[in-house]
């Protein structure tokens, strides 16, 4: 197989996009991950002002986020027009009272793409150039997730719904290759080698309903865990929150995996507690996707601290309670429990990986996590319990919906 190379790809894509755009106008939406910049910057040395370039701010990106990116594209050396379109309360509005994961990925995609559909419009622009990737199309259609950026490939029709016919420059190409092209355009390290972030942005980390509260909990802890994980270099981390709800379920099934548990550190079953929390989130089975439960567990030593483990025994014990038990796809391990039960908990989530079809979850040292866990229990005072996630992918899919 020849080996990929970028400098030839922009070339090549630079006059297939003069071609494929002409005169006309074309837009972009820009949300700071490499794809989406990547494309921006490539279209932009290929039509120039027949470029228009957008941030939509859907109050689901990082704070601060849509102000940092559309500084990066203005200056030299990418002089990239951009404008900032504050739609924060549509969106939140839309997908109010939603807790089902596809179910908001499909409203957010419908929102987006009208919202798109109308600054396209405004801008005089028949043409959307965005960055959908080769992980993005397989995971889509093999039934896994429903990426927000997959259309044509699902048989919508974009002219016809929206009013735009879709460019996707970087369909062919994974990750790792959207991050040659990128340094070979001279993008900045903060943008080439950014961690993936979803096109529905953290409204994927809020597992079940969206509440402004909740976002705003989340928003703080992201930053803590990105802060942390940073040094570490993870090919993907993030923090999650869950409604601090447990399901009703048999008491057999949680004693079943304290047992479990108890066995895999040869500890007491008084020492182990277990929750199964009320909201879902996205797994695989089979290739395919599969919507099952959160486990939570706790295990303490004699003297009542947290049992702190080696991450790769976590990762045994997941497997061990997920083959017992097929309907969870997620188990995280406590890192810190307050005493006082509060409205969320917050869930670590770091992994490797090289394709994204496939992740090991990272091995974190416990120093790390312990100090993200005291950051995030004092700045977030409606958290009770930070874990680690410690599912790969399969079973789980990397992010939580």
């Amino acid at each position: 197989m020849e080996e990929f190379n970028p400098e030839k790809f922009v070339e090549e894509k630079i006059e297939e996009l003069k071609r494929t755009i002409g005169m006309e106008k074309a837009l972009v939406a820009v949300s700071g991950g490499v794809d989406s910049t990547t494309c921006a910057v490539l279209t932009h040395k290929a039509v120039g002002e027949n470029l228009a370039c957008v941030i939509l701010d859907d109050a689901f990106m990082r704070e601060g986020e849509p102000e940092r990116v559309a500084e990066i594209l203005s200056k030299p050396p990418f002089n990239i027009p951009v404008k900032i379109v504050n739609v924060r309360e549509r969106f939140l509005q839309n997908m109010k009272g939603l807790r089902d994961a596809e179910e908001k990925r499909k409203v957010f995609r419908e929102t987006f793409y009208k919202v798109l559909g109308e600054t396209a419009k405004m801008e005089g622009c028949k043409i959307l150039v965005q960055g959908t990737i080769k992980a993005d199309i397989v995971e889509t259609v093999g039934g896994i997730k429903t990426q927000h950026n997959v259309l044509k490939q699902m048989g919508i029709n974009p002219m016809e719904h929206y009013g735009f016919k879709i460019v996707e420059p970087l369909v062919g190409l994974y990750k790792s290759q959207v991050r040659m092209v990128a340094r070979n355009l001279g993008l900045p390290a903060e943008i080439s080698e950014r961690q993936p972030f979803p096109g529905p942005g953290l409204s994927v980390r809020v597992v079940g309903e969206i509440r402004p509260e909740k976002l705003e909990t989340l928003k703080k802890a992201t930053t803590i865990v990105e802060n942390e994980l940073a040094k570490h270099k993870p090919s993907q981390y993030f923090a999650v929150i869950v409604d601090n709800e447990e399901e009703e379920t048999v008491r057999s099934k949680t004693m079943h995996i304290q047992e479990t548990v108890a066995r895999a550190f040869n500890a007491p079953a008084r020492n182990v507690s277990v929750k199964i929390f009320k909201d879902k989130a996205t797994g695989m089975k089979g290739g395919a996707r599969h919507y099952g439960e959160i486990v939570g567990v706790k295990v303490q030593t004699a003297d009542g601290k947290i049992h702190q483990t080696a991450v790769q025994n976590m990762v045994a014990l997941q497997t061990r309670i997920i083959t017992e038990n097929p309907a969870i796809t997620r188990v995280f391990y406590a890192v810190k429990d307050l005493p006082e039960k509060k409205l969320y908990i917050i869930g670590i989530r770091a992994v490797q990986t090289k394709d994204f079809l496939a992740a090991k979850v990272s091995d974190i040292p416990w120093s790390t996590l312990e100090r993200i866990a005291e950051g995030i229990t004092e700045k977030c005072p409606n958290v009770s319990t930070v874990y680690y996630d410690a599912t790969p992918k399969p079973p789980a899919t990397i992010e939580m919906e």
